[in-house]
């Protein structure tokens, strides 16, 4: 399995759905993003251990870091597995303290909030980051400002589609971005 690393690099309000977050993920070395839509639990979770702030008592994701440790299991790495239906899927690569190691079943965001916690590397299957990633191509100027009428993207040519993906993320407005990489995958699937 061929993977790539990745950084966050954003972490912002869904507009297209409400009470919902995109987590942007940059591949490192490269310029591509794959950006995951999360719940505002999640997205609050992330938040709180980005930016070290304490709280008065252990949330989810804290509480079962502390029990990882408490059994001895320390989180090696996150590895974001497979995407079907537009969902991604997420396995806890996990170390016992002789060595062994296991993976576990998780969702992304929760993936994501236990890999900033335990300060371990987040990768991606590559084949996925293909699929579902979006390049960024700071040279190119946008021509026009993409829409936010999904009738209007679906009424756009695949260049044009593929011009205001990169115009989107050019501007770093990752949401628009994905909403446009979802009218990209709706056209091949």
């Amino acid at each position: 399995m061929r993977k790539k690393e990745l950084k966050i690099v954003a972490l912002a309000n869904s507009e297209a759905q409400p009470n919902s977050f995109v987590v942007v993920l940059k591949e490192e070395p490269g310029n591509r993003r794959l950006p995951v839509v999360i719940g505002a639990f999640e997205a609050q979770s992330i938040a709180l251990a980005l930016e070290n702030i304490p709280t008065n008592r252990p949330m989810t994701h804290d509480l079962f870091k502390n029990t990882l440790i408490a059994l001895g299991i320390g989180l090696r790495e996150v590895v974001i597995s497979n995407l079907r239906f537009g969902i991604f899927y997420a396995t806890l690569i996990c170390q016992t303290s002789d060595g062994a190691t296991f993976g576990l079943d998780s969702r992304t965001s929760d993936a994501i909030a236990l890999a900033v916690r335990f300060e371990c590397p987040i990768f991606v299957k590559e084949s996925i980051l293909d699929e579902a990633g979006v390049t960024i191509d700071r040279f190119s100027a946008p021509e026009k400002a993409p829409s936010d009428n999904p009738k209007e993207l679906s009424s756009c040519s695949d260049k044009e589609l593929g011009q205001l993906l990169e115009d989107a993320l050019a501007s770093e407005d990752y949401e628009r971005a994905a909403r446009i990489r979802d009218e990209i995958q709706r056209r091949e699937g």
